[in-house]
């Protein structure tokens, strides 16, 4: 009778999982036209992929975005939402409706949400950020172009940090609440103050919190793909481009900038697949809990 219900499940997984990620593993040490091609008119390079993918200049520039948005954006988004947490979970009035203003950025589609912030806040002529430069008379800020140059990497980090903010405050507010209440009323006795509260008791406690936020923002940000797509919507550009846009470029070759070679794409996927496995591992022994009870 377990059977019957473990096999459904089990096919799915073979299917839908199992038999993708060996396929591709399998692809990366090939050569092919199409990811369609048959099996048999595959040409075997061995690691040519992944070495060929190291002197890639746009590959290499992928990388160097995604750490950017991983390191700076990941600091931004863990403080804010840390902050927005502790704040909403401090007795504050009115935090069903904070919480659900600062969360309401996550239930708009992504490309409804990037483009209010192309048109309505980074628009050049007409965009928020200019009319707010424009009233205090700042000449050259009202001036800049945040859709163009250097200026457009940290543009699209903005937004999509912005728009991270309430999906892992919530997580975080969800760890808060767990807390035993006793030790902030034994804190509060010995004559603790709020500050040193939240650095002796609330941080600590966190860790395992931190850990599963740190693993969903390592995931997403691997995963990064609308967002630059919004940003660059015809070619992808060396300052939004990332790896997961790179890789859906040369794998069907449909931009320009890049010729069809799936095996490549491949060796990208595994890569990233490595980065996410490696980052997990750093930040499971960073942030262990075994030893906190409560």
């Amino acid at each position: 009778m377990l059977i019957c219900f473990t096999v459904p499940a089990t096919i799915v997984f073979l299917v839908m999982f199992l038999y993708p990620v060996i396929r591709t593993t399998i692809m990366s040490f090939f050569t092919m036209e199409s990811v369609s091609d048959s099996m048999s008119t595959w040409t075997f390079v061995g690691l040519d992929n992944y070495t060929d993918l190291m002197k890639t200049d746009i590959f290499m520039t992928s990388m160097s975005n995604m750490m950017k948005i991983w390191l700076i954006g990941g600091l931004g988004v863990v403080f804010l939402a840390l902050l927005f947490a502790v704040i909403l979970t401090s007795g504050v009035r009115g935090k069903g409706f904070w919480r659900a203003m600062i969360y309401l950025p996550n239930i708009i589609s992504a490309v409804a949400f990037a483009n209010m912030w192309i048109y309505y806040i980074f628009n050049k002529r007409f965009g928020m950020m200019h009319n707010i430069f424009e009233t205090l008379g700042l000449d050259k800020l009202m001036k800049i172009d945040y859709m163009n140059g250097d200026w457009k990497f940290w543009s699209l980090l903005i937004a999509f940090s912005f728009g991270s903010v309430g999906y892992f405050m919530l997580i975080f507010i969800s760890g808060i609440e767990r807390l035993p209440k006793d030790y902030y009323e034994a804190a509060t006795i010995d004559g603790a103050n709020k500050f040193r509260q939240f650095t002796n008791i609330t941080l600590p406690l966190l860790k395992g919190v931190m850990r599963t936020v740190l693993t969903f923002w390592t995931v997403s940000v691997v995963g990064f793909f609308v967002w630059s797509q919004m940003w660059s919507p015809i070619n992808s550009e060396s300052q939004t481009i990332t790896p997961v846009v790179y890789m859906y470029n040369i794998v069907f070759g449909n931009t320009g900038m890049t010729k069809r070679m799936p095996g490549r794409g491949a060796a990208v996927g595994i890569l990233m697949a490595i980065v996410v496995l490696i980052i997990f591992f750093i930040v499971n022994h960073t942030f262990k809990d075994d030893d906190l009870e409560f």
